[in-house]
């Protein structure tokens, strides 16, 4: 087991089923991003390292892929009783290095679950085709095999659900595993580590290496690597989507997003306003499903939206969500990442000003409450009004709570700012006509679409992902069809012939 973690703990790296001490380039903090405070120390391990890392995965490898699968997903289901039964505390952790709300952490943490259990069903989901008689004595087969080493670039944003839509799914189908966690935001994943460790799986099927992208070149270049997942920004994926294609690396790569939320006329704003508010400013508007941009349909829907949206907004309660006295606050927001994502909000803020938005609701100055709250990186809910399309603080992914209020005319015309967008990751819109909701999903250029869902993020039975921008490389997170990601498949043409004198 890895040891307790303290205040000033160095983080260790889990490498052959051993947890060992980095040889590091050097540390950082890990922070509280409500306090300031310093929770441990995280090391940026070497190549080596990382090479190391692999090496251990592909031994592995070797047996695991032999394994049958019955008896790969038996840890699983061990090792997602343990989470469950100690929740609360991993999601303390999440909280104090991320900053989300624990109600955020134990949802999250619900996704994890979910990913596990569907994994568990990999007796079912990998199971092939096959075709008898496709021509005279010919049979045909399609296998699914495992294909080696994966490798993940985690974010800070979801420190456990990310991860576990792709480690479960590429454990079950019989792969060996290397993770990069961010470096953010590494205490989640390495006490869920621990109870890995305890799950019972072999030594160096699933490996941690702490670092920068020193570690995410290392996964990249490395020969022994069939496969890299990213969760990051657009031009992060970019760089892993042209290194991975020149060494014939699989590739997912989740980016940026600009999700919009439309409002028709015969919206039930009574009804989803609070919906609307919490798809905006969960996490501080720090994930990919976060709604940041609104379109209002119609001259009396743009009105109504602007004044209760605006109205709403100010209800959310800015401050340390693990400040007993507000934790359990039903609309808790906690802070940003860092002191430089918060400089990068406000200077974007700036920007919505310059460019002639109506800021209607400025979150900048925010008193956070709560313990410690004085040192934390906030931004209380910004709302700006009059966006037109084009603008910065329309075509950017903010990541935080920073919402834009744009009006259309007409459904299609709603539909054409969010097709117009770069990012094409997630889109909702409120109705109560069926015409209106079939025409949005059919003809709204994204991946992922909700009517009258504030956050359309698939349940874990589901794929996940965008279009566009928003995703690079064409196989979805999380699901059957991640299974595609991690398996090769293999087509068997066979014939034989009756034995001699028969």
């Amino acid at each position: 087991m890895a040891p307790v973690m303290t205040a000033v703990t160095l983080l260790k790296n889990y490498i052959g089923g051993r947890w060992v001490e980095a040889e590091s380039r050097g540390q950082i903090d890990v922070l509280n991003p409500s306090t300031g405070e310093v929770l441990a120390k995280v090391p940026l391990s070497t190549k080596a390292e990382t090479d190391r890392a692999i090496a251990a995965a592909a031994e592995a490898y070797k047996s695991w892929s032999r394994t049958p699968v019955a008896r790969r997903v038996a840890p699983l289901f061990k090792l997602v009783q343990m989470l469950r039964q100690d929740e609360d505390k991993i999601a303390r952790v999440l909280t104090a290095e991320n900053g989300k709300s624990l109600a955020d952490a134990h949802a999250e943490m619900k996704r994890v679950f979910e990913n596990i259990e569907v994994a568990c069903g990999m007796p079912v989901l990998q199971q092939g085709d096959s075709l008898i008689g496709g021509s005279f004595d010919i049979d045909g087969e399609v296998i699914r095999v495992p294909m080696g080493v994966f490798g993940m670039i985690a974010p800070f944003n979801f420190p456990a659900m990310c991860p576990f839509w792709f480690i479960p799914y590429a454990i079950a189908t019989g792969n060996t595993f290397v993770l990069k966690t961010s470096k953010q935001v590494p205490m989640t994943m390495q006490l869920i580590a621990q109870y890995m460790e305890d799950s019972g799986l072999p030594a160096g099927v699933f490996n941690i290496v702490n670092g920068d992208a020193v570690v995410a070149d290392a996964l990249m270049d490395s020969p022994l690597i069939q496969g890299v997942s990213l969760v990051g920004s657009t031009p992060t994926c970019r760089i892993v989507a042209e290194k991975c294609a020149k060494t014939n690396k699989r590739f997912q790569a989740m980016g940026g997003a600009k999700n919009h939320l439309v409002a028709m006329p015969d919206a039930q704003v009574s009804d989803v306003i609070r919906n609307m508010t919490t798809s905006c400013y969960g996490c501080a508007g720090q994930r990919c499903m976060a709604s940041s941009a609104i379109v209002a349909v119609g001259d009396k829907m743009y009105k109504e939206i602007c004044e209760r949206f605006v109205e709403d907004s100010k209800q959310t309660i800015v401050a340390n969500p693990l400040d007993p006295q507000y934790e359990n606050e039903p609309m808790l927001m906690g802070p940003v990442i860092s002191a430089s994502a918060k400089k990068s909000i406000l200077g974007l803020i700036e920007d919505g000003i310059q460019e002639g938005a109506t800021l209607a609701l400025d979150g900048r100055r925010v008193a956070a409450a709560g313990e410690g709250a004085e040192n934390g990186y906030f931004i209380g809910p910004t709302v700006f009004t009059d966006v037109k399309p084009g603008m910065k603080i329309h075509k950017t992914e903010i990541f935080g709570p920073v919402v834009v209020i744009m009006k259309a005319d007409t459904l299609d015309e709603a539909i054409k700012i969010i097709n117009d967008h770069e990012y094409g990751n997630g889109a909702s819109i409120y109705t109560q006509s069926g015409y209106s909701a079939r025409k949005f999903k059919l003809e709204t250029e994204v991946g992922m679409i909700g009517i009258n869902v504030g956050i359309p993020a698939p349940v874990a039975y589901l794929p996940f992902g965008g279009m566009k921008s928003s995703q690079w490389a064409d196989i979805k997170a999380q699901g059957k069809a991640v299974i595609n990601f991690y398996t090769q498949d293999r087509i068997v043409t066979e014939r034989y012939f009756p034995e001699s004198g028969k």
